[in-house]
C-alpha cells in the first residue's frame, strides 16, 4: 500500500503553467533591474546567528541549521537560514568591499525562509527579488528616490494589478514622537505601523495600555499617522500639528525631496504615508511599502528602506544603503488562487514529432534537433503508437503542432495544427510557427 503524502503548509509548489508565469516575471524583473545598472549576485543560504539577529524582531522567525547527529556545541548550531536578502547582502559587501566599486548596485533573486505561521500570502519558504545600493561613507538621497522609481517601472510592466507605493521617512516619526516627549520612539513605531491592520481605536488602546501613554499623547501620535498625500502638502499638514524637533524637520525635508523627484510618475501611484514604519530596527530614514490594487487585504507586497548602519563596520567606515524587496511568491499566490492568469499551454514544446515506426526513431530525433537549432522547442513521441494516441498526447500538453515524417513526392513533410485540424506541407529548413505559438503566452483573464 502506498504511503499517504503529508502536505507541508507554507512551502508553495507551483504547477507547470504557474511556474511558467513565475519564470517569465523573474525574467522581466531582471531585465529592468539591469537597465538601471544593477548587477546580479547570489549569497549563501546561511548566516551566523549573531548577524541575523541584527535585524530586530526576528528571533521567532528564524530557522536554525543543525546536523541530526551534531553535538550541542557544534559550530553549525550557530547558523541560521536567511529570512531576507538584505542582511546577507550587507555581510557580502563587508566581506568583499575591497573588490567592489561604490556605490555598489546589485539585484538578488533567491528563496528565503521564515518560521512564521503560514496563512494567506505568508509562507515559510518563498522568493524575494531585491535591489540595493550601498555607498562608501555617504549615499546621496538621489537613490532613495530611484528605488520607488524602479519599483514603479518594474511593477507597472508586469502582468499584475497596479501597485500603489507608500513612502515615509522614519526621521519624521522619530522626531515627532520625541517632540511629544516620548523617549523610546521604536515602541511607538511598531504599534502605529499596525494602523491598516487593526484600526485607530485598537492602536490608541495599545499605546495607552502597553506604553502607559496618556490619551492626549496617544491621539497626537494618531494625528501624524493619518496624513497621506500624493503631493508635498504633507509638509504643511505636519507643521500644523505644532510639534517641533530637529530630527522631524530633517525627515520632512528628505521626504519632500524624494516625493519631488517622483512627481513625473502618474498621480496616485506614489503616496506619502506617515504611518509607514516597517518593523525592522535597522531602517534609519526613507521606508517603502507597496499595496496591490484589489488585494489590499494582502498587505505589503513590496517594501524596503534606507539603512545607514547595517553594513557599517564602525563610525569611521560607514557603508550606508537603501533597497527594496518584491515578494514575488506573495503576489503570485494570491493571483493564482483567483485564476488571474491564462497560459496558452502547459509545456514549452511547440512541435511534437510523431513516430510512425521504431526504425525511424533516429530520423525523428534528427528532425527535432533541426527544429531546436532554429529556436523551435520540439520533442519526439517515444513510442510508435497510432497517430491518434500521439495527437491526444499533444492535445493534453497543449502542444500546438504535430510533425509527420512521411514525405510527399516533392520531398515535403506534413505539419498539423491540432487545434484547427489544418494540415500543410512543410520544408524543414524554412517552416516557422506563428509568433504567438513559438512560446507559451501568458495573458490576464478578462
Amino acid at each position: 500500500m502506498a504511503k499517504t503524502i503529508t502536505k507541508l503548509t507554507g512551502f508553495p509548489e507551483w504547477l507547470p503553467e504557474e511556474r511558467m508565469v513565475e519564470l517569465e516575471l523573474l525574467k522581466q524583473m531582471s531585465a529592468i533591474f539591469e537597465l538601471y545598472g544593477f548587477t546580479s549576485i547570489e549569497t549563501r543560504a546561511v548566516e551566523p546567528l549573531d548577524r541575523l539577529l541584527q535585524k530586530g524582531e526576528s528571533d521567532k522567525e528564524m530557522y536554525l541549521l543543525r546536523r541530526l547527529q551534531a553535538e550541542d556545541e557544534a559550530s553549525d548550531s550557530k547558523l541560521g537560514l536567511h529570512f531576507d536578502l538584505t542582511v546577507p547582502f550587507a555581510r557580502y559587501v563587508l566581506e568583499h568591499k575591497d573588490k567592489l566599486q561604490f556605490p555598489f548596485k546589485r539585484y538578488q533573486i533567491q528563496k528565503v525562509w521564515r518560521g512564521e505561521r503560514p496563512q494567506d500570502g505568508r509562507f515559510r519558504e518563498f522568493y524575494q527579488a531585491d535591489i540595493d545600493v550601498i555607498g562608501e561613507g555617504e549615499l546621496p538621497l538621489f537613490f532613495d528616490a530611484e528605488m520607488p522609481r524602479i519599483l514603479y517601472q518594474v511593477l507597472s510592466k508586469l502582468p499584475i494589478p497596479a501597485i500603489t507605493l507608500h513612502i515615509n521617512n522614519r526621521k519624521i516619526m522619530e522626531g515627532y514622537y520625541r517632540g511629544l516627549g516620548i523617549e523610546n520612539p521604536l515602541e511607538v513605531f511598531r504599534l502605529v505601523d499596525k494602523l491598516d491592520k487593526i484600526g485607530e481605536a485598537k492602536v490608541q488602546k495599545l499605546l495607552q495600555e502597553a506604553l502607559s501613554m496618556n490619551e492626549t499623547t496617544a491621539k497626537k501620535c494618531l494625528d501624524l499617522g493619518r496624513i497621506r498625500t500624493s503631493d508635498l502638502s504633507f509638509v504643511d499638514q505636519v507643521k500644523m500639528l505644532g510639534v517641533k524637533n530637529e530630527i522631524l524637520s530633517q525627515g520632512l525635508e528628505d521626504l519632500a525631496s524624494v516625493m519631488n523627484d517622483l512627481k513625473d510618475l502618474p498621480k496616485g501611484s506614489i503616496v506619502a504615508d506617515l504611518h509607514i514604519a516597517r518593523g525592522l530596527d535597522y531602517y534609519t530614514g526613507t521606508v517603502y511599502e507597496g499595496m496591490m490594487k484589489g488585494f489590499e487585504n494582502l498587505g505589503a507586497v513590496c517594501s524596503g528602506g534606507r539603512y545607514d548602519n547595517l553594513a557599517s563596520e564602525d563610525e569611521k567606515n560607514k557603508l550606508p544603503g537603501v533597497g527594496v524587496s518584491i515578494g514575488l511568491s506573495r503576489i503570485l499566490s494570491k493571483l493564482f488562487a483567483s485564476n488571474y492568469f491564462e497560459v496558452s499551454r502547459r509545456s514549452p514544446t511547440c512541435v511534437l514529432v510523431a513516430l510512425p515506426a521504431v526504425e525511424q526513431l533516429s530520423e525523428a530525433i534528427q528532425l527535432a534537433e533541426t527544429l531546436r537549432s532554429r529556436g523551435i522547442a520540439a520533442e519526439v513521441f517515444p513510442e510508435a503508437l497510432k497517430y491518434g494516441k500521439q495527437i491526444r498526447y499533444a492535445e493534453k500538453k497543449g502542444i500546438p503542432f504535430v510533425w509527420f515524417l512521411e514525405k510527399n513526392p516533392q520531398g515535403l513533410q506534413a505539419v498539423k495544427d491540432i487545434r484547427s485540424g489544418t494540415q500543410v506541407d512543410a520544408d524543414l529548413s524554412k517552416w516557422v510557427p506563428p509568433t504567438e505559438d513559438l512560446k507559451p503566452q501568458i495573458k490576464i483573464k478578462k
